[in-house]
């Protein structure tokens, strides 16, 4: 066989096994959800979960700021760490290695600073969404009334949905 021929029949193959849908690579939650027959649910968040990673994210910035600043490790009075003064002995002494180290210190700051925004930006982001979502929380449930005044339940406004 031919690789040409070969590659059309493992061509031919693949595209018959996939599907036209998508599919998760998981169980389905114990309880409700997926193709067994149980109740579909939404997605559900508790605020104590977004919290939690908030916070982690919180403490990870401060620890990486902490820790991970090699540029500004070991400063001396102009404020230079002990590494770029390494790097600048190194290529006064014409050591090709003093510009390698140099750099290896821009890159290193470069990804550092990469990952505290990151993580800066996880925290503010759960902070903020906790509190919209609570925010429209409160407006949905204000604006959802019966002609009675009482409150449209969560299963009532499935139905509606649906």
């Amino acid at each position: 066989m031919s690789f040409d021929s070969e590659w059309s029949q493992l061509k031919a193959d693949a595209a018959e096994q996939q599907s036209a849908h998508t599919r998760l690579n998981q169980l389905a939650a114990t309880g409700g959800g997926g193709e067994g027959g149980g109740k579909a649910s939404d997605l559900i968040v508790h605020q104590d979960d977004l919290g939690a990673v908030g916070h982690e994210a919180f403490v990870l910035h401060g620890e990486l700021q902490k820790t991970a600043d090699i540029a500004g490790a070991g400063a001396d009075m102009d404020g230079v760490g002990s590494s770029m003064q390494a790097a600048k002995s190194m290529s006064d002494h014409n050591f090709t290695m003093g510009d390698e180290l140099s750099t290896t210190v821009s890159v290193w700051t470069s990804q550092v600073n990469t990952m505290l925004q990151m993580c800066a930006h996880i925290s503010n982001h759960l902070d903020y969404s906790k509190k919209s979502h609570a925010k429209d929380d409160e407006l949905i449930a204000a604006s959802l009334r019966h002609r009675d005044g009482s409150a449209v339940s969560v299963s009532e406004i499935s139905k509606m949905v649906k």
